[in-house]
């Protein structure tokens, strides 16, 4: 079956994640201020900083492993991801970062799992049902991530990967017609690689 798009909205919208979650209120710690400005590394030590005064800082471990992650240091990412659960079991930050670092290992079901748990908690953005639904494309299972997919684009009429990713999934299963909506409204919403797509499959 065809391989699914790179999440390439991921690093933006868990930009904004971190962000929303800050933990000190309406001060910004240096760790997030250079992850929103792509240096991970200065992220990482901004972080570790940050967390020898505020030890059980959940934010902070959340925010340290996503830049291990844009770093390629998976291991140290989920050791942090692990300890911002330990801390705070329903925060939907960590265990998305959990979600998606399970996909890139190809760990699917582990995906699932997390990717599950945070679309259960109140408030989860739609990021929560897209990885969700990633995980069950990749089990097997295209109908339950069909409906992840439109959970997600219900959640967020917006989110252009949720469009662009359900129509890979409808060409892999034939269903070419409704999968050229799909580019379509991925088009609209600027989503990259949908025009190519949508050039592809449908002309």
């Amino acid at each position: 079956m065809m391989r699914l798009a790179v999440n390439t909205y991921f690093f933006g919208i868990l930009v904004s994640l971190i962000l929303v979650g800050c933990s000190s209120g309406s001060e910004v710690n240096t760790g997030d201020n250079e992850f929103k400005n792509g240096n991970f590394k200065s992220a990482v030590a901004g972080y570790s900083e940050n967390l020898k005064t505020k030890p059980n800082d959940y934010h902070l471990y959340y925010g340290r492993g996503r830049s291990y992650q844009e770093l390629g240091k998976l291991v140290e990412a989920q050791a942090d991801f692990e300890r911002a659960l330990a801390l705070e079991p329903t925060n939907f930050q960590a265990l998305l970062g959990m979600s998606n670092l399970q996909l890139e290992r190809k760990n699917y079901a582990s995906a699932l799992l997390y990717a599950t748990k945070a679309e259960e908690i109140p408030g989860a953005p739609a990021l929560a049902s897209l990885l969700k639904g990633r995980a069950l494309h990749q089990i097997g299972l295209p109908e339950e991530a069909l409906k992840a997919y439109g959970i997600a684009i219900q959640l967020d009429k917006n989110f252009g990967q949720a469009y662009f990713n359900r129509a890979l999934l409808k060409i892999a299963l034939k269903r070419n017609k409704q999968a050229c909506e799909d580019f379509k409204l991925a088009m609209v919403l600027e989503y990259p690689g949908a025009e190519e797509s949508f050039q592809k499959y449908c002309n």
